[in-house]
């Protein structure tokens, strides 16, 4: 398994914001992580991240365990988080080489990872335009190759295609996709958007810092009397209930 959690649970003072959370997640698989505003997503990314320090309980990367090996847990892993972090005053290649002489990657070697990474997403010409000259889309898939330019095995998105039209979220969903069957690349999806799950996919759904299911799409569907994803959600965190 690419991602092991065991018992993570997280306190803000007096506030839970995580309830004993155990999943994993094997190789190669995309996982879309679904909540509400305020069911613990950004704590359980934060935790993964080291932006936040371990409470109770166990994870683990490639059984790799973040408190006893922490800095070859982050080794395995590449993120792409919600606001974007790229320097808009660099190039693109500018902003490549960076990321990768913080992982102590050659400059030679540097370069040959980033043109490979542009690539893919066939944005080779744009690898020395300025990062503010490029669209969101584009700039999400930056933001992607450098996330992968160390060659992780687990890829977190949160909430990565916020902000795109339609077209470019369904660009981006695609060849993440795609990334973890070419790559067996490890992918936990968090999102708010029921329609860039798929029925095949392993959906965890958190509220108030509880993980209310974790099973394929249709499973939840089957499970909770519903014929899609979308009122099977409301169904089981109660959102619908609330709103009415």
């Amino acid at each position: 398994m690419s991602i092991a959690i065991k018992g993570l649970s997280f306190n803000y003072g007096a506030r839970q914001a995580l309830k004993d959370l155990n999943f994993t997640l094997p190789d190669g698989s995309f996982t879309a992580l679904l909540g509400p505003n305020g069911a613990g997503k950004t704590t359980l990314l934060s935790l993964l991240t080291r932006l936040l320090s371990l409470q109770q309980g166990e994870v683990s990367i490639n059984r790799v365990d973040l408190k006893r090996q922490p800095r070859l847990l982050m080794q395995q892993l590449g993120v792409v988080f919600q606001q974007s972090t790229l320097d808009l005053d660099l190039t693109v290649l500018q902003n490549l080489q960076y990321h990768a002489a913080l992982h102590g990657i050659p400059p030679k070697e540097a370069r040959h990872r980033a043109e490979t990474e542009m690539a893919r997403w066939q944005l080779s010409e744009r690898l020395h335009d300025r990062v503010r000259q490029l669209n969101g889309g584009h700039r999400r898939r930056v933001e992607i190759a450098r996330a992968l330019l160390h060659r992780p095995s687990v890829l977190l998105l949160d909430e990565a295609t916020s902000g795109l039209d339609t077209r470019a979220r369904i660009d981006l969903n695609r060849h993440v996709r795609h990334l973890c069957h070419e790559q067996q690349l490890t992918v936990l999806w968090t999102t708010h958007l029921i329609e860039e799950i798929s029925t095949e996919d392993q959906v965890l759904i958190l509220h108030h810092g509880s993980l209310l299911a974790n099973a394929s799409a249709k499973e939840i569907c089957k499970q909770s009397g519903t014929f899609e994803l979308g009122s099977a959600f409301e169904k089981i965190t109660g959102l619908q209930q609330e709103t009415t």
